[in-house]
């Protein structure tokens, strides 16, 4: 009977053959890992971007909605039908503001009215002309203040004025735009204050329909990052020191 030649039949070929396939092994199996690795890299790569755009397609959703609602908070604002309180603050930006905030005190609708951000140049008597209001009312009962720069200013010395004053309200006579920034800031400066926002409404800005005015819509825009900053400053820190 002959021996099979075949290597396999050597009883001792066999152990050989299985070393050389179990030192193979580590080199396969380090092969699938580097490739899992890769595939998984990529996928943690791919999740990280698709987590980053929705939240900045969240971000941007709320800031769109947010101008929306804010736009219409401005655009749906009336003046009070009977306002009163304490005293009057008019933040100067236009003579239709002080001419309101004038009216409303000769109606008595309060006892005293402040300007807040007068020109340094301007004069008393250079107001009461321009608004026709009497001397003696002017003189009496309107205090003007100069050092006010800003929104932040004007909130500052007013809610200095009301507590020099011991005013418990104030009506808040600014551009309907402006108000909610303007409102804002005050009740920071002096939270206990009462405010009765009276919003002058400039009748070249069409508010009812400011979707269809690129003007009135840039105007909006300007104003709602301003009062989104605000909004953010005044929940972190708060009315900034000096105004």
């Amino acid at each position: 009977m002959t021996n099979d030649p075949r290597p396999d039949a050597d009883p001792q070929s066999r152990p050989k053959a299985k070393e050389a396939r179990a030192g193979q092994e580590p080199f396969a199996s380090s092969e699938y890992t580097s490739h899992d690795g890769g595939t998984s890299g990529k996928r943690r790569f791919r999740k990280r971007w698709w987590i980053t755009g929705c939240l900045l397609s969240a971000a941007a959703l709320w800031l769109v909605v947010s101008f929306l609602s804010f736009a219409d908070r401005v655009a749906s604002m009336r003046p009070p039908a009977d306002p009163r309180a304490d005293a009057i603050v008019v933040l100067t930006g236009g003579q239709e503001r002080i001419e309101k905030a004038v009216a409303l005190l000769e109606e008595r609708r309060a006892q005293r009215l402040l300007i807040s951000g007068v020109n340094p140049g301007t004069t008393a008597r250079q107001i009461s002309a321009r608004t026709a209001t009497a001397k003696d009312l002017f003189a009496c009962c309107v205090d003007l203040d100069r050092k006010a720069l800003n929104t932040i200013g004007n909130a500052s010395e007013a809610a200095l004025w009301a507590k020099e004053h011991d005013f418990g309200s104030l009506i808040m006579v600014t551009s309907a735009y402006h108000m909610p920034r303007a409102t804002m800031e005050l009740v920071t400066a002096m939270p206990e204050l009462e405010v009765v926002a009276y919003p002058v409404v400039a009748e070249e800005l069409q508010l009812e329909d400011w979707y269809l005015r690129p003007q009135t819509i840039r105007l909006l825009l300007r104003e709602f990052v301003k009062y989104t900053l605000a909004r953010a400053r005044v929940s972190t820190i708060g009315l900034p020191d000096g105004g």
